[in-house]
């Protein structure tokens, strides 16, 4: 993967802490900018969601550097972000339901750990900054596509944690001076994904059960739709907006999605036919907290720093399931 350059600077010189980069985005934006010549790639993750499997590719590569830490521990923030030249902020504890069960978890990293490393950030002289928002911002808003300045009541513990972030990101901006950028992921998908666990992402698991002969159940009757989203547009928009000069580009959350929505039955039938396997779902009841419908206006991202998905929903379930 990467074949593509999204970037057009030197990244030879430019020292990037990825936090949660042991995690599925993460260990992708890892990828991506050691193959490019960064001049240190450091990753600050503790394995909650993350998976060291997922940075073993890259252990011995004289650029990377792991720190086995919590960001909710201000000093392991403050020792990470020591050297560094900009922050990809992806981590996060993820799942909707799973925010509905614990959501005093889901605060503590999402929000306090967000928080603990901006300001680390701030202190340690970083001042380029793009962190991992969520389409579950937009909450009950009624409208499609989604576009970014009108968003909804939130609808989960997990929704109100980003928005929070997008929040507090808009202050610290304004306040220290920092070029901070948010990116709205809609439905990332593609290789790493764990299809494990409780709160496994919906592609993943689908595609463990189908291959195994399994049916996967379908929350609701498959009408719910999603703007599903390969990982490698999600490097893409991270490695822009780390890098744009656009003025006009800071301290704003962007869309990161493809503009296309698939509904969950689309989905199903599109990785039993590339699969090729004659299972058939099992319909379940509907999860609290679930946005219907979902689609992405992306055409800010494309304004300000030149955001164009270059992967479509059947290409990335064709590598997905390939790798």
């Amino acid at each position: 993967m990467y074949e593509i350059k999204y970037h057009h600077t030197d990244l030879s010189n430019q020292r990037i802490l990825i936090t949660g980069g042991a995690g599925f985005i993460g260990s992708h934006l890892v990828e991506y900018l050691l193959k490019h010549n960064a001049a240190k790639v450091r990753v600050l993750d503790n394995f909650i969601t993350g998976r060291k499997e997922n940075i073993e590719l890259f252990i011995n590569h004289p650029n990377f550097e792991f720190i086995e830490g919590d960001i909710c521990n201000p000093q392991d923030c403050k020792s990470a972000c020591e050297g560094m030249d900009m922050l990809l902020h992806q981590a996060a504890l993820g799942s909707v339901p799973r925010s509905i069960k614990d959501p005093i978890a889901t605060n503590r990293i999402n929000v306090d750990g967000f928080l603990n490393m901006m300001i680390a950030a701030r202190d340690a002289g970083i001042n380029r900054v793009v962190y991992a928002s969520s389409s579950s911002v937009y909450g009950n808003h009624p409208g499609l596509p989604k576009v970014e300045d009108k968003i909804g009541q939130q609808l989960s513990p997990y929704a109100v944690s980003k928005y929070t972030n997008e929040l507090y990101a808009h202050v610290i901006g304004l306040n220290y001076g920092m070029k901070i950028i948010g990116l709205r992921y809609f439905n990332i998908f593609g290789p790493r994904q764990d299809p494990n666990g409780q709160y496994a992402a919906v592609i993943p698991k689908w595609i463990d059960m189908i291959r195994k002969g399994e049916r996967p159940i379908i929350n609701g009757d498959g009408s719910n739709t999603r703007d599903f989203t390969f990982v490698e547009n999600a490097v893409q928009a991270n490695i822009k907006a780390m890098t744009t000069e656009n003025k006009n580009a800071y301290g704003q959350v962007y869309n990161i999605a493809c503009g296309f929505q698939y509904s969950l039955l689309e989905l199903f039938n599109s990785l039993k036919e590339i699969i090729g396997a004659s299972v058939n779902p099992i319909h379940g009841p509907s999860r609290d907290g679930d946005i219907p419908q979902s689609l992405a206006d992306i055409s800010k991202a494309k304004k300000h720093f030149g955001y164009m998905p270059e992967f479509s929903f059947k290409k990335g379930l064709e590598i997905t399931v390939r790798d």
